[in-house]
């Protein structure tokens, strides 16, 4: 019975590791420009956890074929060094690994997170609440009104507390339900939570980013390829969070101005 379940743990490790190699459930098309170097990353990544998940099956496997039906008499075996030099070498084992993948995905993530956005990045304003992203475009000065919290209303559609009766820079401000942007224009989102957490979530711009409430945070990219993409919250906001959801339209520059004018005037 043992040895059978040392074959099992042999054949359920390998048929586990198929659908990675062949990649059946891999990532979505990548259309941003730094996310090859993140698609590497993720490829070293799995190849290091998945040869290091497959050792340990087979070990665990020898071990179990080799040791669990000891012969009458035989002589019980221990580890040179004991407990403690096992211990001291999966953590030597696991913290190197673990420190490597830190090193080298500093070189992914950087271009995302360790550097600034260009003076030219387009901005544009998130707001994450349950349950919903709304999305605000400087209008043609170029310029965010500020945002009142007391001027907040749902019932209005004043997502962001805007003062356009007494603040000039708001009145020319575009808010939509929708996102869209430029083709090959880097982007810069200015974001922020009206209540919990949230996040912002496009898996083909290789891009997640959580909503903290209380905190404005900043996030640029440049996506790379015409289309419609979905944006979904991954943190777990609530009872609606399964339905919280806009979607992300790449356009070229004039499809993008058309589109534009027409929210402009539906303001």
């Amino acid at each position: 019975m043992a040895k059978f379940f040392a074959v099992t743990i042999i054949a359920i490790a390998i048929l586990s590791a198929i659908p990675i190699l062949r990649h059946t459930w891999w990532m979505a098309e990548d259309i941003s420009t730094h996310g090859a170097p993140i698609d590497e990353q993720m490829s070293e990544t799995m190849a290091e956890a998945g040869i290091s998940f497959l050792a340990s099956q087979f070990i665990l496997a020898f071990f179990i074929w080799k040791f669990s039906h000891p012969r009458p008499g035989e002589k019980v075996k221990n580890f040179p060094g004991g407990a403690k030099a096992m211990v001291w070498a999966a953590v030597l084992l696991v913290g190197t690994e673990v420190l490597a993948l830190g090193v080298f995905g500093v070189k992914a993530w950087a271009n995302v997170y360790f550097t600034p956005p260009s003076a030219d990045a387009m901005p544009i304003q998130v707001q994450a609440g349950q349950f919903a992203f709304y999305f605000r475009y400087p209008g043609p000065d170029g310029k965010f009104g500020p945002m009142h919290p007391d001027h907040i209303s749902e019932a209005s559609q004043n997502f962001y507390g805007l003062d356009t009766d007494h603040d000039p820079d708001s009145k020319d401000d575009i808010v939509t339900a929708q996102m869209a942007i430029p083709v090959n224009r880097e982007i810069h989102l200015l974001m922020h939570s009206k209540d919990v957490g949230h996040s912002f979530f496009v898996p083909e711009l290789r891009v997640q980013q959580d909503f903290v409430p209380g905190l404005d945070l900043s996030m640029h990219f440049t996506a790379t390829k015409v289309g419609r993409y979905e944006i979904v919250c991954t943190q777990l906001c609530g009872l609606g969070h399964y339905n919280m959801k806009a979607y992300l339209s790449v356009m070229s520059q004039q499809d993008f101005d058309d589109w534009l004018k027409k929210q402009a005037a539906m303001q």
